[in-house]
């Protein structure tokens, strides 16, 4: 882990709001001359603290998608099972989101498809391919509530 100071996080904070501000108004933002600023940016950069800087789109307003939550459960649980079954997830583009969990769940997945037919051909294909599942429940995603990067601020040294 990286150490961050006062300086880092409001770096992090502002790029997080705002990440196509310039060098020098990110530098106005945070109360750094452009130099110091700049030398932070890219000792953040270098440490992966940031590790890119992407548009966030509006996919509703782009497509129609369904997203759908799956709880997933392996047959067994060496780890050779676990490691198949995440080689398999990571390659999937339609799975955003993989979560290993404990409690019961082994995974909590996030998916999207143009349709549930989509859906439904991509969980027969993993089936097929045997990777381990024993049981997946489908939660479909009816309107999504709230969805947010982790606050900064939880970063802070208490």
């Amino acid at each position: 882990m990286i150490k961050l100071d006062a300086a880092d996080l409001r770096i992090l904070a502002a790029l997080q709001a705002q990440g196509r501000m310039t060098k020098l108004k990110l530098a106005e933002t945070v109360h750094l001359s452009p130099t110091p600023c700049w030398e932070r940016l890219r000792r953040l950069e270098q440490a992966g603290a940031i590790t890119g800087y992407a548009a966030q789109i509006d996919i509703d307003r782009v497509v129609r998608l369904t997203t759908v939550l799956v709880e997933v459960t392996l047959k067994r649980h060496t780890h050779d099972d676990f490691a198949r079954f995440e080689a398999a997830i990571r390659a999937e583009p339609l799975i955003l989101q993989c979560d290993a969990t404990g409690g019961g769940i082994d995974y909590v997945l996030r998916v999207v498809a143009p349709d549930i037919d989509a859906y439904q051909r991509l969980i027969d294909r993993m089936l097929v391919a045997d990777i381990g599942i024993d049981r997946y429940f489908t939660y479909i995603v009816t309107k999504s509530v709230k969805s947010a990067p982790v606050p900064i601020g939880l970063l802070a040294p208490d």
